[in-house]
């Protein structure tokens, strides 16, 4: 069972930024800051999901790569959508189902351009 995933990012403060807004409504919220790095998990518990600065150029990850945050509601896959097209996001398609992934699968992740 994966238990955390770490990206490394070029600009903390917008990363942070953007996943502040976008994953509020899945119930993550930043749970630890360091001057380096940030985590996000469900509050009073650990991260499941971290920022780390990095120096240098980024790569992001390459064709097969798919990460979904589940959501608690419909209305917080919409407002997760609406935060990150808001925030510079990219729409790789509407909120909606996708049964071919399971009857209840959120959108495809939407990212910073």
């Amino acid at each position: 069972m994966l238990g955390h995933l770490s990206f490394g990012v070029a600009d903390l403060d917008r990363a942070i930024a953007f996943h502040d807004a976008v994953l509020a409504p899945t119930g993550l919220t930043r749970v630890w800051t360091s001057p380096n790095a940030a985590g996000y998990g469900p509050l009073g518990r650990g991260d499941v999901f971290a920022l780390k600065r990095q120096s240098g150029p980024i790569a992001p990850p390459g064709p097969g790569f798919h990460l979904a945050f589940n959501a608690p509601t419909h209305d917080a896959v919409d407002a997760f959508h609406a935060a990150a097209l808001h925030l510079g996001g990219t729409d790789n398609g509407a909120p909606g189902l996708r049964p071919h992934c399971a009857p209840t699968a959120a959108p495809p992740m939407t990212r910073p351009a």
